[in-house]
C-alpha cells in the first residue's frame, strides 16, 4: 500500500498526536526524490537558495522567476511529502492583489501545496486573504532573513521580555489569521517552548530548541555541503564537501594518467 501523502492536516494532527515532524529544504529534483524517499514530512523550497545554490550574500536577491524554476523541480521529484515554497522579497509585500498572485502561482504552475511568508501581525490580513483563497500558509516568527538588515544581521530574536511577549503575541496573532504552522527561527529554545504550548497550530524550529513540534535544517548545511559558512545551530550529518571533493580529486587523477576511462567504462 502507498505511503499516506502528507498534508497540512497531518501536520497539524502530528501536533495533536505529539509525533515529531520533520522538514528539510531542497532546490532540484534528484534531492526532492532522496528526501521525499527518505520519508520527510515537508520539503521546503527555501529563498537559502540565494545563498547556498546561487552565491548571493542573502536571500533578498532570489526572485519569483527563480523560486518558481526550483520549486517546479522539487514537486516533480516529491510524492509523499508536502511541499512548502518560499515567497521572496517583495513578492508580497508591496500589495495584496500582487501577493495573492503570486501565491497562487507556487500552486498553480509549481506544483506547491503551500506557501511561506515571513512576519507576524503586520501580514496577518495577507494570511486571511491568502488562506480565503484556498492557499495554505506557512508562518515565519523570530529572525526573518529578509528583514535582515532591519533586524541589524542574524542575531537571536526574543532575548528580553518585550520582544518575547510579541514573539508569543505574534504566533497567536498568526494563528488566529489562519497559518497551519508557524517556523520559529532563532529563537530562545525555552520561549519556543512556550510559543508551542501557547498555540494549537505546530511550530517548526531552527535554533530553537527541543520543543519545537519539529525541525528544519537547510539540507546543504546538514549534509556538510556548504563549508563556508555554518550556523552554530546545524548538526552536520555527514560531509559530503570533503567526500565529493576526494571524487573529483580522484577522477582528475585518473583521466590524466589514463586510468580512466578503461575497457568496461568504453563502448
Amino acid at each position: 500500500m502507498a505511503e499516506q501523502k502528507i498534508t497540512t492536516s497531518v501536520i497539524r494532527e502530528k501536533k495533536i498526536k505529539g509525533e515529531k515532524i520533520t522538514m528539510l529544504t531542497a532546490y532540484d529534483y534528484a534531492t526532492a526524490i532522496v528526501l521525499d524517499e527518505s520519508g520527510v514530512d515537508i520539503i521546503l523550497v527555501g529563498d537559502s537558495l540565494g545563498m547556498v545554490v546561487l552565491g548571493y550574500d542573502s536571500t533578498l536577491p532570489v526572485t519569483m522567476e527563480d523560486m518558481l524554476h526550483h520549486t517546479k523541480a522539487v514537486a516533480r521529484g516529491t510524492k509523499r511529502a508536502l511541499v512548502i515554497a518560499d515567497m521572496p522579497f517583495l513578492s508580497y509585500q508591496v500589495s495584496t492583489e500582487e501577493a495573492l498572485r503570486n501565491a497562487g502561482k507556487f500552486l498553480k504552475e509549481a506544483g506547491a501545496q503551500g506557501v511561506k511568508l515571513e512576519g507576524g501581525r503586520e501580514i496577518a490580513d495577507l494570511i486571511r486573504k491568502i488562506t480565503s483563497i484556498g492557499i495554505p500558509v506557512m508562518a515565519h516568527l523570530g529572525l526573518t532573513p529578509q528583514s535582515v538588515h532591519q533586524l541589524g544581521g542574524y542575531k537571536i530574536q526574543g532575548k528580553d521580555d518585550a520582544t518575547a511577549k510579541k514573539l508569543i503575541e505574534d504566533a497567536k496573532i498568526v494563528e488566529e489569521a489562519g497559518a497551519f504552522s508557524v517556523v520559529l527561527e532563532c529563537v530562545p529554545a525555552a520561549l519556543a517552548g512556550k510559543i508551542s504550548q501557547a498555540i494549537a497550530i505546530p511550530t517548526i524550529g531552527i535554533g530553537a530548541g527541543v520543543d519545537c513540534d519539529g525541525q528544519v535544517l537547510v539540507i546543504n548545511d546538514m549534509l556538510g555541503m556548504f563549508e563556508r559558512f555554518t550556523p552554530k545551530f546545524v548538526k552536520k550529518y555527514c560531509n559530503l564537501n570533503a567526500q565529493m571533493k576526494e571524487g573529483v580529486k580522484k577522477y582528475i587523477d585518473e583521466v590524466k594518467s589514463g586510468a580512466f576511462p578503461d575497457e568496461e567504462h568504453s563502448i
